[in-house]
Order: structure tokens, then sequence, then C-alpha cells
């Protein structure tokens, strides 16, 4: 669209525009003006290299505009003045994807870079295939519609079917062509895949905006990013100086007049991407044939990558010939042809500043390190969990100490190690405290275990915590309530223990600030269908310790009230799958405290369902098998997966015991593998196994 060919020519045309008065442009020359503009933004927001100064562009600006608000009727589509934000989104309608967004499959070694490397040689039958390696950005995923050179369509991933119609607040990234020139190839329509970004520049600037204004910062550029596409004031979200790279073109629709020169090879798009104007990778990219030279260019980028004016989280790896592609084609989770190789855990350096001991609802007390402000991988992290007294002996952890931290994965923050050669004396003991932070009770370390525990049930901080996770999404999911508001309403009198949550009423909430009509009605409303949520919700919500979901649907499925389980002793309790002695010898103490019996009685009477769930059991060969999922699995979520086994009639358990019949192993599975390769009875099995089973 614009190379070092006709550079001189626009400049020549910028500089005849600068000269030229507002009587002299006509509708016959109006476009040239706009093809001007067009160049100028490219030069700015896609090469970052512009050739005239903001106040020139300006000024070229006002012109069109000026011409455009006396002739309204010559206003185009794809005119510069048109990105600017008309009003506000009421609510983002829904478009589908021409193609859907697939995800990718992960690696973190080059074990399962080779790997995939060998699947895609079998498959094609290739000795040799060249690739391309591009930055895996950082950001929120967009997909485009082109239509006969016009953008048409801006689209967020959604559920990778059906995303949300942004449109307008695409208009507002200037890196976005309005207008590009595909039909020079013979396409007619194109739907492009790229990453919304917020440069670390402009990231930090906005952060200190929002500092400025009394606001708390944003953890990191992706989330800056998401939460201004879907901001309902395009207005604002021009002030966000948003980019977006370009990177896959997913659907092409040529003329029918034979004109098509549709690239034959992934980099050969990203070449067009970058011709019709459009930031793209192609700087980043490299072609590669054979996977060693891959991994020597992803080792080099990844030593790098803190040079880059964004964020990425890894590289992508993709089989360059189109063909080829299409050839391997993709599962239904994600394509035979790429794969997504993702870094190693960021790392920092800060200094220990001191610690704070949180309660937690069990009662367990657990340490919270208060540090320096410390950016790693894109996120400011103050505050790490150390977990318990003996992780602090094994770390060897003083206050003021420099210490190494990283997020393993990109998404957990942890202390590597204390950097102990460089105290100076300065650095004092971390003293674990003998009573309670809250109720001063005091504390007492279990036989058997690491943390020590406020044994109190009415510690004011266990109590706020039930009722925290009492309302969470995985127990009772009350909509709109939350931790904000049950720390709110705690301290305004309004709950003091679950059962009251359901005797609230709307006088009491009309009393806070920022409870309306509408909110109130809302929050009245969750609460009330909370009531019908299944048995194993209100077990997994009771906060009974070694009771997760899977055992809470265990117990549910055995019982035919909740107050069965009162009258079973530990020995029958373990008779049931996936409950051993700890789990055992928690519920029957939970059930003989009549504190806790009084709870129930009160949920009971309130309208919550009481009554057990018998198993339907699948008339399939997976009737009564047992499954346990360990690791990251790459082409299922966790619960998805073990829904799909449940849905075979099998049966999820939450540790590994001789009860277990199958053990399902992603990637850097841990202490449940090792434990499991001890039982002889054990089939230990991959994710594809997996899949493969439920298949059959």
């Amino acid at each position: 669209m614009f190379d070092a060919t006709n550079v001189n020519d626009l400049m020549a045309k910028t500089a005849h525009w600068q000269a030229m008065q507002n009587q002299h442009i006509t509708e016959n020359n109006i476009d040239e003006l706009r093809h001007v503009l067009r160049f100028h933004e490219y030069r700015y927001y896609v090469v970052n290299n512009p050739l005239i100064a903001d106040y020139e562009y300006d000024m070229l600006y006002k012109k069109l505009e000026a011409f455009e608000k006396a002739n309204p009727l010559f206003i185009t589509s794809d005119s510069p003045t048109q990105r600017v934000g008309k009003g506000l989104i009421k609510n983002f309608a829904k478009a589908q994807h021409l193609v859907p967004m697939l995800s990718l499959d992960n690696s973190y070694n080059a074990a399962d870079l080779i790997d995939f490397d060998r699947k895609v040689k079998e498959l094609s039958g290739k000795d040799v295939i060249e690739y391309c390696v591009e930055p895996k950005f950082d950001g929120a995923s967009i997909s485009l519609v082109y239509e006969n050179n016009q953008l048409v369509r801006g689209i967020t991933r959604g559920d990778g079917e059906v995303g949300d119609d942004i449109t307008p607040n695409v208009h507002q990234i200037k890196s976005i062509p309005l207008h590009a020139n595909f039909s020079q190839f013979g396409i007619e329509q194109i739907e492009i895949r790229g990453e919304v970004l917020m440069n670390k520049n402009n990231f930090a600037q906005y952060n200190q905006t929002l500092i400025d204004e009394g606001l708390p910062p944003l953890a990191n550029p992706r989330n800056a990013a998401a939460g201004t596409l879907r901001m309902k004031d395009p207005s604002i979200v021009s002030k966000r100086n948003l980019e977006a790279f370009l990177y896959h073109v997913s659907f092409v629709s040529t003329y029918k007049d034979g004109s098509s020169q549709v690239p034959s090879t992934h980099s050969g798009f990203l070449q067009m991407l970058w011709a019709v104007g459009m930031k793209s990778p192609k700087n980043e990219m490299r072609t590669l044939k054979g996977i060693d030279a891959v991994i020597n260019y992803i080792n080099d980028f990844e030593a790098g990558r803190d040079a880059l004016p964004y964020e990425i989280d890894g590289m992508v790896i993709k089989v360059n010939d189109i063909a080829q592609q299409d050839q391997l084609g993709m599962t239904s989770h994600h394509p035979r042809w790429a794969i997504a190789y993702k870094f190693k855990a960021r790392q920092a350096t800060s200094k220990l500043l001191g610690v704070e001991f949180q309660v937690g609802r069990t009662g367990a007390v657990t340490p919270v390190a208060k540090i320096a402000a410390a950016q790693v991988g894109g996120v400011t992290v103050t505050s790490i969990s150390i977990h318990n007294d003996d992780y602090i002996k094994e770390k060897d952890l003083k206050i003021g100490d420099t210490i190494l931290i990283e997020r393993s994965g990109d998404v957990i923050p942890q202390i590597v190690k204390s950097l102990t050669e460089l105290r100076d004396g300065s650095q004092t003991d971390i003293v674990f405290p003998q009573q309670c932070p809250v109720c001063n009770d005091v504390l007492v370390r279990p036989e058997g275990e690491a943390v020590w525990r406020c044994v109190n049930i009415n510690c004011e901080a266990q109590v706020v915590e039930r009722m925290i996770h009492f309302v969470s999404k995985d127990a009772m999911d009350i909509k709109s309530f939350g931790e904000a508001n049950v720390r709110k309403f705690f301290a305004a009198g309004i709950i003091k223990d679950v059962p009251s949550i359901y005797k609230i009423t709307a006088t009491q909430l009309q009393q806070l600030e920022g409870f309306g009509e509408k909110s109130v009605t809302n929050l009245l409303a969750a609460i009330e269908a909370s009531k019908q949520q299944p048995l194993h919700r209100v077990i997994y919500g009771l906060g009974i310790r070694y009771v997760g979901e899977t055992t809470a649907k265990t117990l549910a499925q055995s019982i035919d009230t909740i107050f069965d389980l009162a009258s079973k002793s530990k020995e029958e309790l373990q008779q049931m799958d996936d409950v051993g002695v700890k789990v055992a010898e928690s519920i029957a103490s939970f059930f003989t405290n009549q504190d806790n019996i009084d709870m129930l009685q009160a949920l009971s009477a309130a309208g919550l369902q009481m009554k057990g769930q018998p198993k339907e059991l699948a008339s399939t060969g997976l009737a009564g098998q047992t499954f346990l999922f360990t690791g990251t699995l790459n082409k299922l979520k966790r619960s998805d997966a073990e829904a799909l086994a449940e849905s075979h009639g099998g049966t999820i358990l939450s540790g590994v015991s001789s009860k277990l019949n199958y053990l399902v192993v992603g990637a850097d599975a841990g202490s449940k593998l090792e434990k499991a390769k001890k039982i002889a009875t054990i089939n230990i099995i991959s994710e594809d196994d997996f899949i493969n089973m439920m298949n059959q």
C-alpha cells in the first residue's frame, strides 16, 4: 500500500495539500487528501517513523474535517475522520466468526517441539518441514473482517465460535486501517486474526494517570488492552493508545474474475498484511527449515524479549505452507499445524519488607510476604504467600532480605530464594505468632501438619472467609455477592453467619451507599435463586476441611438428606469413593458439632436443597470407573475433562488411593504421579489416551 517507491510521491502530495486553500477542496480531489492522511497514519502507528510533525498532520486532518462537515453526503465509511466514536455503545451485539478461533496446543520445552515436528512429518509425509516462527503476543485476541477493502467488523474471541461485535472500538485503534487494498490480490472478503496490545510505555503512562487520579493501577498491559476493548464509550478507547498486531489470515474469498494472487504460505500472508498497511510481525517473523533451527531462534528471541516495546509470553510455530496446513487439518480444539511455545517463568529481585499473617476459613494462618513493588512478566507484584513456618525456615527468609521472585507459568508469584550473600546484618527473623492475629486465641499446630491454626470457629476472620466461600462461584454461585460485599455487609452488621445471608432485606441494603433499586433487586433475586442449587454445592459451600467439589458430589450421591451424614461413622464414610481417613475424620468432626447442625437446620428452614442426588450411571463401560487428573492439560479444561468422564459414568476422585482406576497425566505432573506409580492397580494415561477413551 505504502512502500519506498511511492513515499516521495506521497510527500509531494502532502506538501501540495498543506499549501492548498480550503476553498479549492472539492469532491473530485478529496479522496487524495484521505489517502495522504492514511499514509501518515501508517507511518506513525505502523512503521513508528512519522514523516511530518503532529501539528502538520492535525492541520491536514482539519482540512478534511471541515470539508466533510460542509459536505456530509461525501463522507465515506473509511475516512480517517470516522474513527471518532459517536456516542455510547449500549450493549455489544454477538457476531459469529467466519472460521472458529481455536486455541493453540502449548509446549514448554524443546522436547515438546521435537515431538510436534515428528507428528507433522508423519502426517504430511515430508522429511523436512518449513516453519514460520513469530512472537506470541500477550494481549486481547480479535478478528477483523474486510469486504471490498472496507473494514466491516471487529469481533472479540468470545467462545471461539461467537464473540462480541466491538467494531466501533476497533475503529479507534489507529494501526488498524479502515480501508486496506486487498483487491490488488484479488481478495473480496478476508478474516484476519490479531492481538490488541498496549505497549509498555503507554501502559506505564496510563497507570500513572490512574495513580494521579487516586485510582488503583492495572496489573498488566494485557488487562489494560482487554478492558479497554470492552468499554462502552469509543471516545475513551481512542485515548488509550492501543495498537494491534495482525498475524493470521483465517478466511479468504476471491473475486471470480481470475485475478487472485493469494499467497501460498503463512509468511506470504504476513507480508501481504504489511503491504496493505497493517502492523504484522513481519520483522520479528522467521521462516526456518527443520525444528532445530526453530529451537535455536526461539532461544535467541527469548534472551532479548525484555528489549521489546510490548509484552510477549512465548513464540508461535506454524507450518509455513498453506497446502500442508490444509492437509494436516485440526482437532476440535487446536490446529495440528501450529503450536505455542511458552517461555520460562519470569524472574526479578526485590526486598522483603515485612510479613502479614492472614486467617483463612478453616483457621489456617498463612504468612504473606510484603515486598518492594517488582515488575515480573508485565505484572506488578507486592505480595507473595510464603505458606507456613516450615517454608520460611526452608527458604531461610528474613525481613530485609533481597529475594529472587518469579511468576511460575507467568501466573503465580513465588519466592525462589533469599540472596543471603547480600545480607548486611540489618535483617531480622520472621517470628510466627503464637496467638491468632484476629481473635487472640492460642494457635495450634496439629500433629503431622505444617500449618498453625486458630481453632476458634467463631473467630471473625474465619466467619467472614466461610461466608465468602459459601457465596462463591463454585459453591452457591450467588451472583453480584462476592468478597467485597460479604465484607461490607458484615461490617454493617447485616450478616453475621451463613444462614443470615438468607435473611437480608431490601431495607437493609438500601441504606448502603451504591445500592440502588436495581442492584438490590438483582442481589435479592440471586440469593433466592441459590436456594435451588443442588446438594453437592451446599456441601462444598460449607467449607468442610478436605471436602472439595469432587468429594462433595460423592457425599451428595450417597445420602438421602444432608442430615444422614451426622449418623455415619468414620468407617462408613470411608466406604464411599474418594473418602479416606483424614476426610472421614473431618466430616465426622463437622457433623458432631451442634453449632454446625443448627446452621444446617437454619439453611433447610430457609429453603435450601438438602436432599441427596442419586447418581445416574451411564450405560457405558466406564460406569464405576474412577478418574483423577494431575498436571496441566493442554486440550481440555480440567473441569471439562472431569465432566466428560462423569457423563460416561465415571467418578472423579480428589486424591491417589487404591480406589483410583485411572490417573490422567498432563504437563508438569507432580507428587500424585509419583504416588500413583507405587500402586500397581492404577492405570496411568495421557490426556490423548483419555480423549480416545471418551471417543470410544
